[in-house]
């Protein structure tokens, strides 16, 4: 893959007013540069977003041999088949993959990309599409060709591949209020630097408030997206002196700690309590009840993005972004919110 323009060694010396071998001693050996003049080369590197490149063959051949996918975590597997697709489809081009990850922080994505670009990586995929002004201003000065995915929006200046969430999180809640549900909670993600978290959560209020009749989010609990984390928030939800009838979680891994907990306090689910999730991932099929849940086409979006990422990086002219669907799948966690009655689709 050929290599797309980015500020380089010589754009800094001409900007610092000082010769390339300067800025080299100043980046590896700063204590034999005068302040004065690492201040200045400091100051040309951070206005061109010049990053260091360590990957000398990539520079040496011009050509682009590893790409970066920056995700939120690797501690659970909502992101693990459409990063195996991604890789797959990166491997048949001959390009390697370095994965990193965030943990949902802003600042440290913005160390990652920098990580992942000094070392030779020439093109990225970045999960979600709320990140900081310095990461975006970053990004443009570099030329760095990169695709946003498990999320989608209308902006041509832009590449995506993803879904929109706010949308998928609506029809699983038409299908909760369908059952007869109309005391709801959710367990969600925290929203803050997440806009996936924060459009799922503004699906299911939009369908609540769509929808009228006494129908009513009642509680609204954020967490981090770990099985304890959905275990201690169901139970704070059912706690209340007015438990809802049905719980939608933000994610598959929110509902399973859930479901765990409903199990240990001897909440049937679905006949007390009906619980969704959001992914689809392995696990969802395999809990007791198996569990109702947003379908996201991981493998269909990791695929894709590799190829548009690819396509961007070669220089092709017309890529534009893809829009995937999303499908409820309704599982044994969904029930009536009478359980002697029946649903209503």
């Amino acid at each position: 893959m050929k290599r797309t323009g980015a500020p380089t060694l010589e754009d800094v010396s001409r900007l610092a007013r000082v010769s390339t071998a300067t800025i080299s001693r100043a980046l590896n050996d700063p204590d034999k540069v005068a302040k004065k003049t690492r201040d200045r080369i400091q100051a040309a590197i951070n206005s061109l977003g010049y990053t260091p490149n360590f990957g000398g063959r990539a520079l040496a051949s011009n050509r682009i041999n590893t790409v970066g996918a920056i995700i939120p975590t690797m501690a659970n597997a909502m992101f693990a088949s459409g990063v195996q697709a991604f890789e797959e489809v990166l491997s048949e081009a001959g390009v390697t993959l370095l994965v990193a990850s965030t943990g949902y922080d802003p600042e440290h994505e913005l160390r990652q990309i920098r990580s992942l670009l000094a070392n030779g990586a020439g093109g990225l995929l970045l999960i979600g599409n709320e990140r900081p002004a310095e990461t975006r201003e970053f990004l443009a000065k570099r030329s760095v060709p990169y695709v946003v995915s498990w999320c989608f929006e209308d902006d041509p200046d832009q590449l995506f591949v993803g879904f929109d969430n706010q949308k998928a999180a609506f029809q699983a809640t038409q299908h909760v209020l369908a059952y007869g549900h109309r005391n709801i909670a959710m367990i969600a993600g925290f929203t803050d630097n997440n806009d996936r978290a924060r459009d799922r959560l503004a699906g299911v209020r939009s369908a609540i408030a769509a929808f009228g009749q006494g129908a009513r989010l009642s509680q609204v609990v954020e967490v981090g997206f770990r099985l304890e984390y959905g275990a201690e928030a169901f139970a704070r939800i059912m706690a209340q002196s007015d438990p809802p009838t049905a719980v939608i979680c933000g994610n598959d891994v929110l509902a399973a700690g859930a479901m765990m907990q409903a199990r240990d306090a001897g909440i049937r689910i679905p006949h007390d309590v009906s619980v969704t999730g959001f992914d689809d991932i392995g696990l969802a099929a395999v809990v007791s009840p198996p569990l109702a849940t947003v379908r996201v086409p991981q493998i269909e979006m990791g695929r894709c993005a590799a190829e548009l990422l690819l396509a961007r990086i070669s220089g092709a002219q017309g890529v534009e972004s893809i829009e995937l669907k999303t499908e409820f799948i309704k599982r044994a966690s969904l029930g009536p919110a009478n359980a002697e009655g029946d649903a209503l689709i």
